[in-house]
């Protein structure tokens, strides 16, 4: 298999035995190239800073403290944008998190969004069918409205307070598609979108993040209680060695499976999930018309 992300940046230098960017000397590199990158970006775009969503989980927070260590406190800015209950605790953490590295926090409630919306827009364009009908269907397209809204209010403080806005997504969620296409997938920059969650798990901690943090499960807070690995269909441990053979490596979907010992068929699901996302990590196309592209590579 092979991939047209934009996102690979690390050479084989970078490497060591360990088939992860783990250990300590790649990852200070890794930590270097990172804030150089975001330093670069927001000199380029001439603002002031950046706006970072932050849920209290371990993506967000790696991402903030990097902002942080490239830019300074004063440059940063966390949002915290809960709408269930079981949210929360992890906006709690962040706004703990945010006070301990000296950023502005800002948290506002979503719910009322939401709510608005489904009332004036979601009933109305739902399909003619029993409210009840197809429910699962239902949380994702709904799941993917918060998303959204989170962005809407992630590039309102942008637009208004001169920043960019760095997204949080890792590797693992960019080759799976396990993002929403204009919500957590629509920002500025992905400043760890070329580390693996296992990647990103070893960083935090270089980087002394709490291991309350780093220990949480992951969850895209589509729904209350949702979690990454009950949508996946096993945890990021299971899925990165995966990954890392079927994209890095480009190996079957035979041999993945036997060098992991895991069974063929869900190796065929993960396979399936990066080749059908494809679209989510290009921009939209256009048809060409008398040779025109769409800019890339101006």
């Amino acid at each position: 298999m092979s991939t047209d992300s934009e996102t690979l940046v690390y050479t084989e230098r970078d490497r060591t035995n360990d088939p992860f960017l783990t250990d300590p000397a790649t990852l200070e590199t890794i930590r270097s190239r990172i804030h150089e990158d975001i330093r670069s970006r927001v000199a380029t775009a001439g603002v002031e800073g950046v706006v970072i969503p932050m849920s209290g989980g371990i993506d967000s927070t790696v991402t903030a403290v990097l902002a942080v260590e490239a830019l300074g406190s004063d440059r940063v800015l966390g949002l915290g944008l809960p709408c269930h209950k079981s949210e929360q605790a992890g906006v709690s953490d962040a706004q703990t998190f945010a006070d301990g590295l000296g950023i502005d926090f800002e948290q506002r409630q979503l719910r009322p969004l939401l709510e608005a919306f489904e009332e004036t827009v979601g009933h109305s364009l739902d399909p003619d069918q029993p409210t009840d009908s197809r429910p699962y269907e239902r949380n994702h397209a709904v799941g993917n409205v918060l998303a959204r809204l989170r962005m809407c209010c992630a590039y309102y403080a942008a637009n208004r307070q001169s920043r960019l806005v760095l997204g949080t997504a890792n590797r693992s969620e960019l080759l799976l598609g396990y993002f929403t296409k204009y919500g957590d997938g629509a920002a500025d920059a992905f400043p760890i979108g070329d580390l693996y969650k296992t990647e990103v798990q070893a960083l935090a901690k270089r980087l002394g993040v709490p291991r309350r943090i780093v220990s949480k499960e992951p969850t895209a807070g589509f729904w209350a209680d949702q979690t990454d690995a009950d949508e996946l269909g096993a945890s990021y441990a299971v899925i990165d060695p995966l990954l890392r053979r079927l994209v890095d490596e480009e190996a079957t979907i035979e041999e993945a499976a036997d060098a992991v010992g895991i069974d063929h068929e869900f190796v065929s699901e993960i396979a399936a999930m990066y080749t059908s996302s494809a679209h989510k990590r290009q921009r939209p196309p256009t048809p060409g018309v008398a040779d025109r592209t769409n800019g890339e590579g101006l």
